[in-house]
This record gives structure tokens, sequence and C-alpha cells, in this order.
């Protein structure tokens, strides 16, 4: 970072106080805890990692140090205040995937095409020839949780994903949301959510280095002989899928 765009001593400093003004706030709020999930804690808890995270900046990029806070993700959820027996519920999901294999995912859509043209489901305008292409024919004609199970098969890997399940008071107007699917969730009517990543697997590796190295040997080699069943299996000749079965929509 250049000198002209550092932040100044006195930036650093009112940065500090922020921090001890957000500390006296944090502890008077859990003196005054109402609940195990007081709204009150939880907004003076953000509000004191958010102070503590720009004072962290500030310094660092002031003076080149660091303070010892470890400043958490904001992957937690306030306390619900949804309806306790809700009329309706939301369910709003992601899934992240790469594409590994460009020519493996045009190769399954445009079988996907040609099934559809045998049967007489197709329009006939051909197999697409680009991946964006690839994609919609395939998400087209395939349910998400399907492709979730198969992703390898077209040429996908699995990146995060997360569901969430949100309570309603009324099911939404038909058309209401289609636009902008994601834009008024409430996170105090998330009734459950779960989340995977590879971080979470990170994790348990750096809690248990060691776990795994007593393993028997003869159950290691049951295992290569397992994963060379499935890579016998899974390969292809020239790269090229299996055909998928044509199907009726």
């Amino acid at each position: 970072m250049s000198d002209a765009a550092q932040p100044t001593a006195a930036e650093v400093r009112a940065a500090a106080e922020a921090v001890k003004a957000a500390l006296d706030r944090h502890l008077a709020a859990v003196e005054r805890r109402s609940g195990e999930d007081d709204p009150a804690v939880y907004e003076a808890f953000n509000q004191l990692a958010a102070a503590a995270e720009t004072y962290d900046e500030l310094l660092y990029d002031r003076y080149d140090e660091v303070t010892p806070f470890e400043i958490p993700g904001d992957d937690t959820l306030p306390p619900y205040t949804g309806p306790e027996e809700p009329n309706a519920i939301s369910v709003l999901i992601r899934r992240d995937y790469a594409v590994v294999e460009p020519q493996r995912l045009l190769s399954q859509a445009q079988r996907v095409e040609a099934a559809d043209v045998e049967t007489g489901t197709g329009i006939g305008e051909g197999a697409p020839g680009t991946v964006h292409g690839a994609l919609g024919t395939l998400f087209g004609e395939f349910e998400p949780d399907e492709i979730a199970s198969r992703h390898k098969e077209f040429g996908l890997e699995e990146g995060d994903s997360t569901l969430w399940v949100t309570a309603s008071d009324e099911p939404a107007d038909p058309g209401e949301w289609l636009e902008a699917p994601f834009e008024h969730v409430d996170p105090q009517r998330v009734v459950c959510r779960f989340d995977v990543s590879a971080v979470f697997d990170d994790e348990l590796d750096e809690d248990d280095p060691d776990e795994g190295d007593d393993v028997e040997d003869d159950e290691i080699e049951d295992y290569d002989d397992l994963d060379t069943d499935l890579d016998e299996d899974d390969d292809l000749d020239d790269g090229e899928p299996e055909p998928l079965e044509a199907r009726e929509r």
C-alpha cells in the first residue's frame, strides 16, 4: 500500500477507541441478558466484531502490525423470531460446481439432445456447442438433486453448498419472488441451515492430523482394490461419456 493510501495515526487511534466502546456495550448487554438468545447481545457481539476487524485492518495498514483478535466469520444465524407454527416454508438451496471437464459436459448435453430428437421430445435444432448452452440443456433435463449425485458424469466438481429453510406466515403469491428469489431472506426466520464445504474437512484435518494413521495395511489394500475397480468402471474411451438413456419429459 502506498503512503498516500495509508490511514493516519488519528484514524487508527479512533478505531481503537471504537473497539473500547464496543467492548463496553457488549459487556453491558451481557450483564442485562434477558435470555439465551437475547438479540441485544447478538447485536453487541456483531458490533464488537466489526469494530475489532476495522481496527485490525487499520493497524496493519499503518504500522504493519496485527492484533491477537480472531474475528469470527458471519456464519451464525440470529435468534429465530418467526412463527412457532409457520403456515408456509421456503427452501433456499445453493450448490457451487467447477466445470473441470468441458468436453464431457458438452458430450453429455449432445447425447441428451440426440435422445430427445429420437423420441420426438426435442425441437431438433441441434446439440449445444457451448458450455453455457450445455449447462442449460443438462439442468433442463435433470433435477438438481440428480445432477448433484451424478456431477462427475457431467464433468463437474462439487464446491460449497448450503440449504436454508425459512418460515413464512403465508405462502407467497405466484410469481412474486421469481425475479429475485434470494433478495428478501430474513435471517431471523431461518428455521434450520445445513452447510457443506471443504473448509470443514480442512479444519478436521488440522484438529487431528494423525487420524487414520492406525489403519491396518490390509485395510488400505482393500481400499486400493476398490478404487481400481471404480476407476475401471468409470474409464471411458477417448474421454467420451457413456450414453444416457432417452427419457420422456
